[in-house]
């Protein structure tokens, strides 16, 4: 469903397990940036009513899962501690030239939302199906079900607001390319990492 086309390796669940500390904050981070696209979507594209309550509904939403993970590092007694930079998403961004019209910087960028939440999606069913703390468990598959409808949905606005065909084949060179990127990752306590 997802499209991805190099799955995480379950033996990232390890590391993940082993540090669920950097996991989570990491995660918290993530909720938080997903919150802050979703607003840089509203101030760059105002004229795009559809996806501005879009991405007013988004905004809300992410920031509900911000406090749920929240939560969860504060009632095993840590704190959030510092933001961390996430070189997957920088790895990806490198995919598309700069210096593009607005139009397709709009394309460019909900693709790439897309695919963060897709590959999201996918870890957090990998941490849901093989994590041993099962209150962890399902917490992830709740946000798994989430990210998948957030991937669609800018999938769904990339398919839209550009020609279909072209979109779907930007698509599927972008799913190579994140192939490729996915090859240096999966081997350290991020959610992408």
């Amino acid at each position: 469903m997802l499209g991805l086309k190099l799955p995480t390796d379950p033996r990232w669940v390890n590391i993940a397990e082993k540090n669920i500390k950097e996991i989570l904050i990491d995660h918290a981070f993530c909720e938080q940036k997903a919150a802050s696209t979703a607003i840089s979507f509203i101030v760059q594209y105002p004229e795009r009513s559809e996806l501005v309550t879009a991405m007013g509904e988004l905004v809300q939403e992410e920031i509900a899962h911000f406090k749920m993970v929240h939560q969860e590092i504060l009632k095993r007694g840590w704190v959030l501690g510092k933001e961390r930079p996430d070189p997957y998403v920088r790895d990806l961004q490198a995919f598309f030239k700069k210096g593009v019209g607005k139009e397709q910087h709009l394309i460019n960028k909900l693709l790439i939302a897309a695919l963060i939440e897709a590959r999201s999606c996918e870890r957090f069913r990998v941490l849901s199906e093989n994590i041993t703390d099962k209150d962890l468990a399902q917490f992830y598959r709740k946000l798994m079900v989430s990210e998948a409808n957030h991937y669609t949905m800018f999938l769904g606005f990339a398919r839209k607001y550009g020609d279909r065909e072209k979109v779907d084949e930007i698509w599927q060179d972008l799913l190579d390319y994140e192939a490729e990127v996915m090859k240096n990752y999966g081997k350290k306590e991020f959610i992408h990492g």
